[in-house]
């Protein structure tokens, strides 16, 4: 081999390499400390947070102060919850920035104002299947009228619809493996579409059905913890099992997977819920991590 020829190959095996680690740089990069958390407070479990319209991010956790409501600098503006929460589960803002949350300690779901004022509760504190209980309810959805939609989740297997101001308009939903049946319903969410996407976490997929309950599709291959658009509309799911963030496509297909089991920058323990900010900023609550954890899209990834 000639000594231009070994430059060739040099030159070849250096850009080779250089696409390899591009490739492996992940899409998100963690921001350490982001969170200023009071010196005399200690976060429990960690099991959701979501975004306001006013740029405030909310964390919903297993500990004193449940609800707390952080700057977009990461400063706590407020808290509120502990006469009233037992063990915090989801937690979703709706386009009037209320705080919805879903307690699976009282078999509750609870509606505040921003403030922490409550103004609705839904469930009678006690598990059941009527159309007034839960057991334990995992996660709220809103739709483009003000109904929402609980999935009602560990106990029940069940979607419920309601209207906005807190009647039941209809439920569907089983125990079992079949199509519109489920394993743990844990996560739920609106698309642009208005396809109702249920995380069936157990049943290791997402199914999608029209408003009124009708099966669509059905896509397989992860464990739905928490689910997530970010803004430009691509779904994004925490996957509690894997310990990873996963991207999918509008057809359900997965486009991106980082993550792994750890308690440094850009691992996760146990992601259970996330959200996005205005600036598509990912914020992933971790129940096994006990943190909230602010990750921002990587400019070297290309994605």
């Amino acid at each position: 081999m000639t000594a231009v020829q070994i430059g060739r190959w040099i030159s070849g095996l250096v850009i080779l390499m250089a696409g390899i680690c591009h490739a492996a740089e992940p899409p998100y990069q963690s921001v350490p400390e982001f969170f200023k958390i009071p010196a005399d407070w200690t976060l429990g479990p960690c099991s959701a947070t979501d975004m306001s319209r006013k740029g405030e991010i909310y964390l919903f956790h297993r500990g004193k102060h449940p609800i707390i409501c952080f700057d977009a600098a990461g400063n706590v503006l407020r808290s509120w919850g502990d006469d009233l929460i037992k063990t915090a589960h989801g937690l979703r803002v709706d386009r009037d920035d209320n705080v919805w949350v879903t307690d699976i300690g009282d078999h509750r779901v609870y509606k505040f104002d921003r403030t922490g004022k409550l103004l609705l509760a839904l469930g009678t504190g006690k598990p059941g299947a009527e159309n007034d209980q839960f057991n334990k309810p995992t996660d709220i959805a809103f739709g483009p009228d003000g109904e929402f939609y609980v999935t009602d989740g560990y106990g029940n297997n069940r979607v419920m619809k309601f209207s906005a101001k807190g009647t039941l308009i209809k439920s569907w939903g089983s125990a079992g493996k079949g199509p519109g049946e489920f394993n743990l319903p844990h996560a739920i969410v609106i698309d642009s579409r208005g396809r109702v996407l249920v995380g069936d976490r157990e049943n290791n997929r997402i199914q999608a059905f029209d408003p009124d309950g009708n099966h669509l599709e059905t896509w397989t291959g992860f464990a739905p913890y928490g689910m997530a658009f970010r803004p430009d509309g691509v779904l994004f799911i925490a996957t509690g099992r894997e310990n990873d963030i996963v991207a999918l496509d509008s057809a359900g297909k997965i486009q991106q997977r980082f993550g792994g089991k750890g308690k440094g920058p850009g691992e996760f323990d146990l992601p259970h819920m996330l959200t996005f900010d205005a600036n598509s900023a990912m914020y992933v609550a971790e129940v096994g991590g006990v943190r909230l954890q602010k990750l921002v899209r990587n400019p070297v990834s290309g994605n």
